[in-house]
């Protein structure tokens, strides 16, 4: 008989129940097992009952921040293991150096694409192993925007760190071509829409001024109906619309007319 597998289990440190709620979606979707906490302090206590084999975590949260909580769980022999992704803008870039001094694994940037998510966390698991073959734990002091900052985190998880940053980057990058290129594409298609309101305006402007110049009391000969245009020249009625207005005149006679002047060839 087969072996169940049991499923990977995730924490999420979270105060935003939004936040919560979206990425335990996006989780479960995706078969990972997932329970969630809402500041460091709880978070703290929940992995000492229960060890998740990733932790992701928010920085900026109430009573413990993310930064704080990687810094405890790697100062715990037993805790250190478990990877943890730190969820931030990556508006200020002295969240990359608290990254590495509290020993974070990998960085996220919020918002994020779900697919995006998904392998950064397969990369993480794809990456422990080489992880505990390394056992380099050197302390190195660094200065960055006059401040000092000591960073004892080994060298692949820097290189892990600074290269999910970098690969962040890239993402956002392309976020924001592709957001570019809508703004143009409806940029062009505002612009076709203004060009083909503008040709509407002119028929109606055309429309308007023939309208106008058939309003008003029209002089006509009420002997052979001919109409005095404005330079009082007289026009066959025919003549005088056709030249105003978009329309043609075919010739008839009508019954009235047929049997007052043809009496002998229309019965």
């Amino acid at each position: 008989m087969m072996t169940k597998t049991k499923p990977i289990y995730i924490l999420i440190v979270e105060d935003s129940p939004t936040q919560t709620k979206l990425l335990r979606r996006i989780l479960e979707e995706n078969n990972y097992s997932v329970d969630s906490e809402t500041n460091g302090a709880k978070a703290l206590k929940s992995v000492r009952n229960k060890k998740p084999d990733l932790i992701i975590t928010d920085i900026v949260m109430p009573e413990m921040d993310g930064f704080t909580l990687c810094k405890e769980l790697k100062s715990d022999p037993v805790l250190k293991p478990i990877p943890v992704m730190l969820l931030t803008s990556l508006s200020n870039p002295e969240d990359v150096i608290k990254g590495l001094q509290s020993g974070a694994d990998n960085f996220l940037t919020k918002p994020y694409e779900d697919t995006f998510l998904i392998s950064c966390i397969r990369y993480i698991f794809a990456n422990q192993e080489l992880r505990k073959k390394n056992t380099s734990g050197a302390e190195v002091e660094i200065m960055f925007a006059g401040k000092n900052y000591f960073i004892n985190s080994d060298r692949i998880q820097i290189i892990d760190l600074l290269l999910s940053t970098y690969e962040n980057a890239i993402q956002k990058n392309s976020e924001l071509k592709k957001t570019h290129n809508d703004l143009i594409s409806v940029y062009l298609q505002l612009e076709q829409k203004n060009i083909e309101l503008e040709k509407l305006n002119h028929h109606l402007q055309q429309a308007l001024t023939e309208v106008k110049t058939l309003s008003g009391l029209l002089p006509i000969c009420a002997h052979c109906k001919k109409i005095r245009d404005d330079q009082g020249y007289w026009s066959q009625i025919e003549t005088y619309m056709a030249e105003r207005i978009d329309v043609e005149f075919t010739h008839g006679i009508c019954p009235s007319c047929a049997s007052k002047y043809f009496p002998n060839v229309i019965p």
